[in-house]
C-alpha cells in the first residue's frame, strides 16, 4: 500500500495505482497538459473503498510514499488499466504515427526540442 499526497491531502491505495498515477502524471505533464483522473482508496479509519479525483501534470505534484499495511490489499486493478489506457501513458512500443499525432496535436517541435507555445 502507499500513501499518495497531493494539494496538501494523504489518501491510501495500492501501489500498482500509485505508480500508475506518478507514471501517468509524469506524461500529462511532458506533454505540457493537464487532466482530470480518479483512483480508487482506502478509507484508513473504516477500512472501506472510496473514490478520489485529481487534477494530474503540469504544475500539479504527486508524491507516493510506502505505508504499513496488515491485511490483504483490495484489487484495484480495473481502475491500474484506465490509468494506463489513457492516451498519454508511455507504452513500450510507442507507433511513430501515434507520437507525431500527439506532437501535432500540443505544438510539439521537434527542431527546438519542445513545444512551440502558440
Amino acid at each position: 500500500m502507499r500513501c499518495v499526497t497531493y494539494a496538501g491531502q494523504t489518501v491510501l491505495t495500492t501501489a500498482d495505482v500509485a505508480d500508475a498515477l506518478v507514471t501517468l502524471t509524469a506524461a500529462v505533464a511532458k506533454f505540457g497538459d493537464a487532466e482530470a483522473v480518479r483512483i480508487p482508496i482506502v478509507v484508513e479509519s473504516s477500512r472501506s473503498v472510496g473514490e478520489a479525483e485529481l487534477v494530474i501534470g503540469v504544475g500539479n505534484d504527486v508524491l507516493s510514499a510506502p505505508t504499513e499495511w496488515d491485511g490483504d490489499e483490495p484489487n484495484f486493478s480495473e481502475a491500474v488499466a484506465d490509468l494506463k489506457a489513457h492516451r498519454f501513458y508511455p507504452t513500450e512500443r510507442a507507433n511513430a504515427d501515434d507520437v507525431s499525432d500527439l506532437a501535432d496535436a500540443h505544438h510539439y517541435d521537434p527542431d527546438f526540442d519542445g513545444f512551440d507555445r502558440i
